[in-house]
């Protein structure tokens, strides 16, 4: 639209945007003005929308990701009493927060790594840029205790692979209280960041943490689900992903031109570490298209969930077995 706002990069604003904002005015100026909660929730919301940053982790909207801000630099929960909007802050928490929009805007760094934490769920866990932002759909079927493959008992042995912050294999294990959780991933860093959740949600005794190239860390194991979400970006959307996405561990996201590097080695490999009545769940996003595209004949069970999110299939032990040969790698001369 020809009358909108419009960024020249992510960090420089046009002479036309910058002579409306208000991020013209230092912070204690801004942190004066702004009494109540609510006056820093309205104050943000219209920042957000004038500089179009984008959500997408962890909220949807200018509004959510005010709220998301404003409560965490607070330290407030998300169900405080909405009374608390009218309540006066304390001026060096008004300068918390406008610190913090200004990092967001500015940096174009997602919310949870200016917090240091992000929900999944139901819990909190601590975030870096040394993990990708906890955001996958997967979420919901922890939150059901994977009951629509195990009815009647849950999961005893439980791998949560390319496990980043740890978020899907600790809440499982809090769901779960009689589950043994492997958390793996290739990354140290990432790993580092995992054993910090494991102590936070004190799980320890349950739950460890593995360095290791796919399986190769727990060669000779074996379990009765394995949950993976691995990178799978393909080269098209990584390269057109949003500047937030970028602050992001490129290791974690991207997976060749398809996006599916990993995911092809995940599914030749994983029955090798499952029990006979085992499950692997995989997430891959966009890269749903190609990876139907490269299997056709493989019934991959794509599942739904209520609050969004897709690209996530299921396979049983039984598939894996049926349909062995198909991730089998190609000759030479065959595509892959």
């Amino acid at each position: 639209m020809a009358n909108s706002p419009s960024l020249v990069t992510g960090r420089r604003v046009t002479s036309r945007l910058a002579a409306v904002s208000s991020l013209t005015l230092d912070d204690r100026q801004l942190a004066d003005e702004l009494v109540t909660l609510r006056d820093c929730l309205r104050w943000a919301t219209s920042e957000f929308h004038a500089y179009r940053l984008h959500f997408g982790h962890g909220t949807t909207s200018a509004w959510d990701e005010a709220v998301a801000l404003t409560l965490g630099a607070l330290h407030l929960p998300w169900d405080v009493d909405p009374s608390v909007l009218d309540a006066r802050l304390l001026g060096i928490e008004r300068v918390r927060i406008v610190a913090l929009v200004r990092a967001r805007i500015e940096t174009r760094k997602p919310l949870p790594y200016l917090l240091g934490e992000a929900f999944f769920a139901g819990y909190p866990f601590e975030v870096d840029e040394r993990v990708l932002i906890p955001r996958s759909p997967i979420a919901e079927l922890i939150e059901h205790d994977f009951a629509a493959w195990f009815p009647d008992h849950p999961p005893s042995r439980v791998l949560d692979l390319c496990t980043g912050s740890g978020c899907i294999g600790i809440a499982t294990a809090l769901h779960l209280p009689t589950a043994e959780v492997d958390l793996v991933d290739i990354s140290a860093d990432a790993l580092e960041v995992a054993k910090a959740n494991i102590t936070r949600h004190d799980v320890g005794a349950r739950v460890r943490a593995v360095l290791s190239d796919v399986f190769d860390g727990v060669a000779g194991q074996r379990y009765d689900l394995i949950v993976a979400n691995p990178p799978y970006v393909d080269a098209r959307d990584l390269a057109a992903m949003p500047e937030e996405f970028r602050h992001e561990p490129t290791l974690a996201l991207g997976a060749g031109d398809d996006g599916l590097a990993i995911v092809r080695r995940v599914l030749r490999e994983a029955r090798g570490h499952l029990n006979d009545d085992g499950v692997l769940i995989v997430e891959v996003g966009n890269s749903d298209r190609h990876l139907e595209a490269a299997f056709p004949a493989v019934p991959f069970l794509w599942l739904e969930f209520e609050r969004g999110g897709h690209g996530v299939f299921a396979l049983t032990t039984g598939e894996l077995d049926d349909y062995a040969s198909h991730f089998e790698p190609p000759t030479s001369s065959e595509p892959y």
